[in-house]
């Protein structure tokens, strides 16, 4: 699969200095690690919501692929730190710094340390649907419009 061409540009002098930049943990990563680009640790209490810099801005500049940012999942499940919005979308005509929002699910204080990899990002390709109205389906399916749980716990 070719490689996207994606400007990277530096906005935050600490990163690729003292703070590593984005990469890949291993050949068989899927996501670049994002750190904590940090002058100093920064404590999020249980309940709160933090918002991270990444020290970094990105030109996709390709409609047809979006970044993707992933909470770490040894964070989430060890310390309840998630992503504050689940996910995050990058559409590729946004140039500003990545922000990272982090929200302390758990009961404890979590302290976040100055390069610590905090969530990741990954680069998808989009399929932009088009919305068509219609008074209904052309074709009919098993489940219909079951909704939730329609097709069973097991």
């Amino acid at each position: 699969m070719k490689q996207p061409d994606i400007e990277t540009r530096i906005v935050n002098p600490l990163l690729g200095s003292s703070i590593p930049l984005p990469q890949r943990a291993t050949n068989g990563s899927a996501a670049l690690d994002l750190r904590a680009c940090l002058e100093q640790p920064v404590t999020i209490k249980p309940g709160e919501t933090v918002v991270i810099p990444g020290g970094f801005a990105i030109n996709i500049n390709d409609p047809d692929i979006v970044a993707i940012l992933a909470p770490r999942s040894g964070l989430g499940i060890k310390h309840g730190l998630v992503l504050a919005n689940c996910i995050g979308v990058i559409d590729s005509d946004y140039q500003g710094e990545i922000k990272i929002g982090l929200h302390n699910q758990s009961k404890i204080a979590y302290t976040v340390q100055p390069g610590e990899r905090v969530c990741q990002m990954m680069f998808m390709p989009v399929m932009a649907a088009r919305l068509q109205l219609v008074d209904s389906f052309s074709t009919k399916t098993d489940r219909g419009d079951g909704g939730l749980g329609s097709t069973g716990t097991d």
